[in-house]
């Protein structure tokens, strides 16, 4: 049993000792194309640069919304599916639901005097964030390079994406 128990600790030593190293690149994937997670994504990647922490941006399937040029001035917050809502799901699923849900969040945005999303992105991309857009989902949506912003430095593959996260702490959001 003893011999056992030290087996273990020696096992889990190597991963403690990960955790205590400092973060010294984080790459981020944005899945949907929601107003909530896209700031969930720019904050950390903001958080990030601010800390001389490197960032990777990668946009995937709806996250593509987030970097669209025609789509990312009018992201939304989704109502249905969303049990911290704390609404029904039926009675968010009615027409202009979402459209209220993202008007009041907005507003509370700007109280907070907290950039849009256009210009958080402009920001990262100053401060030397790296943002991409997924191949295969772009491909998929019939989407080109020309569709997105100009702070998207390229549209890769997702093994070109874990080449450039090599070493980094990824996030999926």
């Amino acid at each position: 049993m003893a011999e056992t128990a030290e087996k273990l600790v020696q096992t889990l030593e190597p991963a403690a000792l990960v955790k205590n190293e400092p973060i010294k690149k984080v790459s981020i994937v944005f899945s949907q194309g929601a107003l909530t997670s896209a700031y969930a994504g720019l904050i950390l990647a903001n958080a990030a640069r601010m800390s001389g922490i490197d960032a990777c941006m990668f946009f995937t399937f709806f996250g593509l919304d987030v970097v669209n040029k025609k789509k990312l001035d009018n992201l939304m917050v989704p109502t249905v599916g969303n049990p911290s809502m704390g609404i029904p799901t039926f009675l968010g699923s009615l027409p202009g639901m979402s459209w209220f849900a993202t008007k009041m969040m907005k507003k509370q945005i700007d109280k907070m005097d907290f950039p849009p999303v256009r210009e958080m992105l402009e920001t990262l991309d100053d401060a030397g964030a790296e943002l991409y857009g997924c191949r295969m989902s772009a491909d998929m949506m019939g989407l080109t390079k020309d569709d997105f912003i100009p702070q998207v430095r390229d549209i890769i593959s997702a093994m070109d994406f874990y080449d450039k996260s090599a070493g980094a702490s990824i996030i999926f959001i």
